[in-house]
């Protein structure tokens, strides 16, 4: 899951060496991805209305189901 998040990042950004996704275990069979980008690129990651990050969070989703966990992502 997070290698996805993290190249996704890197394609949508114009900084790719600026991307970080760091996993945050939760005690409730959660994980919780944080992704920091450049400060130019937060608009790129977020898109329009949010659009971008509702996909990405989305495939998070399906994903997390699959492995049966819950899954979340926040971009800092």
């Amino acid at each position: 899951m997070r290698r996805l998040v993290e190249y996704i990042a890197k394609s949508l950004v114009d900084d790719p060496t600026a991307v970080q996704v760091r996993e945050v275990r939760n005690d409730r069979n959660a994980l919780v991805l944080e992704l920091h980008v450049a400060p130019d690129d937060y608009g790129k990651v977020i898109g329009r209305q949010g659009r971008v990050a509702r996909a990405m969070r989305a495939l998070l989703r399906a994903g997390g189901t699959r492995e049966g966990r819950h899954t979340s992502l926040e971009i800092l």
